[in-house]
């Protein structure tokens, strides 16, 4: 298929170009400011689908907004229509062409033009409504507040709130982009206005704190960002790292058994960690109450061995590095890991439980007195 994005080194056009391009879309031609005339009358002519993703939202000059958007709407449509082929348009509008300024004006006017282009040529017309699209390669101070507060915090830059209490509605780019390809898997089985989403609601005030929250490393802690809006942002802030920051050190915690190094802290899904072990060495040695333990062998050969703190049954197990088996810590057992092998051991590890000094639920015995 031929595809043709215009606006296609702006900010959702990237990100499009990128998904069509895994998509195996190879055909497509990317229309910027740098392109000529001739380069869009070639493209339009011979495109098979036509993402219009370029306009003008901040102009210089109000005057702007009629040529960036509404002339340059006309055109695209004129020569689609000439080349006859009743190409399908997805258009990247705004919620503003519902408002009475000059911007809302000129993206309601191209979107009149767009359908006056789909009921003269019976071509398929998408037209989407966008609000505050935000992601990674959003330009800071141009684009969205979103990419501007994860520019600053993400260097340590202060930001201004001047309204908390200000509402924000949002929608993530990658979500924009799976509306806009189903578009061009659907053809012209639906057509008119389309939604891109969810769309998320927020205030400013919470949007600033979820990123501030985000920038604390130090703590190792890591809020919920698996799913939803905080998933969105969470990738968001982390792709406006400066590459100095893509990396940055943890506590150790060393002695003569070995390093324990805590990795990452959650709220309320506990930490995980890793720990070293020489040959002969044994760690471990206490039971719990309540906190639950995961252990992944990477490297070396583990010998586990467990005691029943109430009843004293016993159990043991060995566990070889790379064998992909995790070995639980049960509640009311005692347990030890010796290295029985040559190498060093090394054991990534899971708590359910943050560990709290003051009240650590971890009771010194061995598990063979």
């Amino acid at each position: 298929m031929r595809v043709v994005v215009t606006g296609g080194d702006g900010f959702i056009g990237r990100n499009l170009r990128v998904h069509l391009q895994e998509l195996g879309e190879q055909h497509v031609t990317s229309i910027t400011r740098a392109s000529t005339d001739a380069d869009l009358s070639e493209a339009l002519a011979a495109a098979d689908i036509v993402f219009h993703l370029a306009g003008v939202n901040r102009p210089r000059e109000d005057t702007e907004f009629v040529g960036g958007n509404l002339d340059f709407t006309k055109h695209v449509c004129a020569l689609l229509a000439a080349a006859g082929r009743r190409t399908p348009v997805v258009y990247a509008s705004s919620t503003q062409a519902v408002l009475d300024n000059p911007y809302g004006r000129s993206k309601l006017a191209a979107e009149q033009a767009l359908e006056r282009y789909g009921l003269d040529t019976g071509a398929a017309v998408h037209l989407f409504r966008l609000t505050n699209v935000f992601g990674k390669w959003s330009r800071p101070n141009y684009n969205s507040v979103v990419a501007t507060f994860c520019h600053q915090i993400a260097r340590g830059e202060p930001i201004t709130v001047n309204d908390a209490s200000r509402v924000l509605r949002l929608v993530y780019v990658d979500d924009v982009v799976t509306a806009f390809v189903q578009c061009m898997e659907e053809g012209a089985q639906l057509r008119g206005y389309r939604e891109a989403g969810p769309v998320y609601e927020t205030t400013l005030g919470a949007l600033a704190g979820i990123l501030q929250e985000f920038a604390q490393r130090g703590s190792l802690m890591v809020g919920r960002v698996g799913k939803g809006l905080r998933r969105a942002l969470y990738a968001t802030y982390i792709s406006y790292l400066p590459p100095a920051s893509f990396a940055y050190e943890v506590p150790r915690y060393g002695d003569a058994r070995g390093v324990f190094v805590e990795m990452l802290k959650t709220p309320d899904s506990g930490q995980f960690s890793y720990f070293t072990a020489g040959p002969g060495i044994t760690r471990g040695e206490h039971y719990h109450h309540t906190k639950v333990e995961q252990f992944l062998v990477i490297q070396g050969t583990a010998r586990f061995r467990f005691r029943n703190i109430d009843s004293g049954a016993t159990h043991e197990l060995m566990v070889r590095g790379g064998a992909g088996h995790v070995v639980f810590s049960v509640p009311g057992w005692a347990h030890d890991v010796t290295n029985v092998g040559p190498d060093e051991l090394v054991i990534m590890l899971w708590a359910s439980e943050i560990f709290d000094r003051a009240r650590p639920d971890t009771v010194r015995t061995k598990v063979h007195p």
